[in-house]
């Protein structure tokens, strides 16, 4: 596996914010955090040639990560 390169990423679809990435030198894999704009809910997103997944983020309780809706238009 090669380099990691760690960015925040301004990239929008639709209502989330990409607010975070961790992507391969090869660019085979990504793994980045994405934010709704509307809910505040983060979602870990995974993506490889194999496919992808989308799931929201917990905490130690088991409960859903939010952010403040403004906190995360304010990130970007």
């Amino acid at each position: 596996m090669g380099a990691i390169a760690k960015e925040k990423d301004e990239n929008t679809i639709d209502s989330f914010v990409a607010y975070f990435k961790v992507q391969t030198s090869q660019q085979s894999s990504l793994i980045s955090i994405w934010i709704d704009r509307q809910t505040g809910v983060n979602y870990l997103y995974t993506w490889s040639a194999q496919g992808c997944a989308l799931t929201p983020l917990l905490d130690e309780n088991g409960k859903v990560i939010a952010t403040q809706i403004g906190e995360a238009n304010k990130q970007l």
